[in-house]
């Protein structure tokens, strides 16, 4: 376990996980909870959730840069 949290702890994640709240006739709300990152042999992911949501989604999204 402890060979997972050295490697996540150097490279940032791949993805990121949002809670994603549906509103009627409006955009949903995304909320960022959490972060995912690939398992070194590629047969899985480790997720680290900053919160838990009791209502909406959970969706995970690949890790990209915002732009300016």
């Amino acid at each position: 376990m402890s060979d997972c949290k050295n490697e996540t702890e150097s490279k940032g994640p791949s993805h990121i996980a949002y809670q994603v709240r549906d509103r009627e006739g409006k955009k949903g709300i995304w909320t960022r909870i959490g972060s995912v990152w690939p398992h070194q042999d590629g047969k899985g992911f480790q997720l680290q959730l900053e919160c838990l949501p009791v209502d909406g989604r959970i969706t995970i999204r690949i890790a990209t840069e915002k732009k300016d």
